[in-house]
């Protein structure tokens, strides 16, 4: 890691309960555990000045500093509940390290269930955040055409009905391009946005696209077979 022209922190958050994959984030993958790619790739980054893990959990924190990550605290347990939204946990991280006297001017948010995101996806989503001046940058994929708007139905009993009102487009060539967030695998957020305004996106939000095989999102059993198919395809040497 090497200081950008900014004070950029890596936020890796990582709580202990996961009802629908339990102890995901230690699963192995690729000989590997799960959160030990974002720590890599983490790690890799050259835009990154510091990063650190916000958890609640003794073994994901003592994994994570075997791997050489920093944890200067414990997460509240009022901040590791299913129902807890992300900005609170990357707010209560951002202020415990201001107490500490660490202030960044930027804070990257790295979840650990986004394991093909490399070093190289972290530093162009940085690049970018710093030569927009936007007040956030969030990686995105390319929504299939076969789960855009036209395609979408929605259900009344058994019988189908269109989502969007108007004809439905079925050729390929006909449906808009759409994207959506893909975790996010990295959002970069202007220091004052997340705290001043509790936003992650502020108003000036801009977009990193990264490919449907980068873009994995690890909540079931299946995405972590999805995700080792992919590294595997790769070689398993992504990062």
């Amino acid at each position: 890691m090497s200081p950008g022209s900014t004070r950029t922190i890596g936020i890796i958050p990582a709580r202990g309960g996961s009802k629908g994959l339990p102890g995901k984030h230690l699963l192995p993958l690729a000989d590997r555990p799960l959160i030990d790619w974002t720590f890599q790739a983490a790690l890799a980054s050259r835009r990154l000045d510091r990063v650190i893990l916000s958890t609640d959990a003794p073994d994901i924190a003592a994994a994570a500093r075997a791997a050489g990550i920093d944890v200067p605290f414990v997460r509240p347990d009022g901040l590791a509940r299913d129902e807890t939204p992300m900005i609170d946990v990357l707010v209560h991280a951002v202020a415990q390290l201001e107490q500490a006297g660490d202030r960044a001017d930027a804070v990257v948010l790295l979840q650990p269930t986004s394991p093909l995101r490399t070093a190289g996806h972290i530093d162009q989503a940085v690049a970018q955040f710093e030569a927009s001046g936007a007040d956030a940058v969030v990686s995105v994929v390319q929504v299939p055409h076969r789960y855009s708007p036209p395609s979408v139905l929605s259900l009344d009993g058994d019988r189908l009905t269109p989502f969007l009102p108007g004809p439905a487009a079925t050729r390929r060539q006909d449906k808009p391009a759409v994207y959506a967030r893909n975790g996010p695998a990295v959002l970069v957020v202007r220091r004052d946005v997340l705290m001043e305004q509790r936003s992650l996106y502020g108003v000036d939000t801009r977009a990193f696209l990264m490919s449907e095989a980068d873009s994995v999102d690890v909540d079931t059993a299946w995405d972590l077979s999805v995700a080792a198919l992919a590294l595997a395809g790769r070689g398993a040497a992504g990062q």
